[in-house]
């Protein structure tokens, strides 16, 4: 099974190429919705979470804006949510694509925001950048319910610059080039690592020894 890991920074059209990626037949992991299934009731991240953020969990599930709170008060604290919450994560991530591939899937997709910073790049085959202009990043993120410019600028703080993913990148997806150019690439791509003799240009998953953080 190819798996491919999947980045963007806000605003660029990830979560459209995503979409587009299940179109082509990949299955997808979304980095997100592990979180949120983490944080649920019953969920593994549930008691060390509520441990080291007391107050956070509301009936057995994280609070997420308590807990950003939480964040915010505390220069450390987003090191230590992740040190609870990144094996974890790494965790159910093997199982689920472990799962995948037991079932015959030929290519899956994940779907991680912080790929780079979080060093999920070296446990995939490839890494594909969804890009574009920086006119058209602030405009679509500006658009958003409540977004301000201060808030997309806190945001832009907290992730990698667009210029050195794209350095980084084994693929990119210019999004800015409209969805037609974008669904094009990505068919592009798809066909390009499911071919025959293709040649992984990262690690891949059989690399993984130890929780990535």
């Amino acid at each position: 099974m190819i798996v491919l890991g999947l980045t963007g920074s806000i605003g660029m059209g990830k979560s459209t190429t995503t979409e587009m990626f299940a179109d082509a037949g990949a299955l997808i992991w979304n980095a997100d919705a592990a979180v949120h299934r983490l944080y649920d009731r019953g969920g593994a991240a549930v008691r060390p979470v509520g441990d080291a953020f007391p107050g956070v969990v509301i009936d057995g599930v994280v609070d997420r804006a308590r807990l950003a709170e939480a964040l915010g008060r505390d220069d450390q604290a987003f090191r230590r949510l992740e040190e609870i919450v990144h094996p974890l994560v790494l965790r159910g991530r093997m199982e689920d694509l472990a799962a995948a591939e037991a079932r015959g899937i030929k290519l899956a997709v994940l779907d991680i925001p912080l790929l780079f910073e979080t060093g999920g790049d070296g446990a995939v085959d490839a890494v594909v950048v969804v890009t574009a202009p920086a006119e058209v990043q602030a405009a679509r993120v500006l658009a958003r319910p409540g977004m301000t410019r201060e808030r997309f600028e806190a945001i832009l703080a907290r992730q990698m610059p667009d210029a050195e993913k794209r350095r980084r990148a084994d693929f990119v997806i210019d999004t800015g080039d409209g969805p037609e150019a974008a669904r094009a690439r990505v068919k592009e791509i798809v066909g390009m690592v499911l071919a025959e003799g293709w040649s992984r240009p990262r690690p891949g998953l059989s690399e993984v020894t130890e929780p990535l953080h």
